[in-house]
């Protein structure tokens, strides 16, 4: 199925931007690099997600109809992966493991004082748009817990002073 042309559109350039502001003419030059790779769904979801910062829910058209897909199932897979966000974040990206190991280390007393410290709950982005706090359910740090990631760097036995110093040094980024 052929996708629109874009007026200026280049052919076979890698975009990359800071800018989380959704831009369809972007995101269909990203598909269209990656569309005939076997399996194209994930690298496409994963290229949108580096241009982007976030999958815009107007991605599911558009990788629906280049990969011939359903819309049910171009959002499935969105949804199913826990690090495929579906709107802009903040500049830090701060997951805490709450699985049973990190719960009984003493995530959730971790949980609250990052709350505390950033005016934002589990699931929020702060006021100044720093950070974005997320739950996960494992980092595979188990043995290390209670364990967190800051922009994709795992970090295991962390206290209330560790996420204070990371999140500090994050600021200061």
């Amino acid at each position: 199925m052929e996708l629109p042309r874009i007026e200026g559109e280049r052919d076979n350039i890698f975009l990359t931007s800071s800018n989380p502001t959704w831009d369809p003419a972007r995101a269909l030059v990203r598909i269209r690099e990656l569309q005939t790779l076997p399996g194209a769904l994930l690298p496409i979801l994963h290229a949108l997600q580096e241009e982007f910062g976030y999958v815009d829910d107007a991605a599911i058209p558009l990788v629906s109809q280049a990969l011939n897909l359903s819309h049910a199932e171009v959002h499935g897979v969105i949804t199913f992966y826990h690090d495929f966000h579906r709107e802009p974040g903040g500049r830090h990206l701060l997951q805490i493991c709450r699985a049973e190991s990190c719960q009984s280390m003493g995530c959730n007393a971790l949980v609250r004082h990052v709350e505390n410290k950033l005016a934002a709950k589990l699931g929020e982005t702060t006021a100044d748009g720093a950070f974005t706090l997320k739950p996960v359910y494992c980092l595979g740090n188990c043995a290390l817990s209670p364990a967190v990631m800051l922009d994709g760097k795992p970090y295991g036995r962390v206290s209330e002073e560790v996420v204070d110093f990371l999140i500090d040094s994050a600021r200061r980024m």
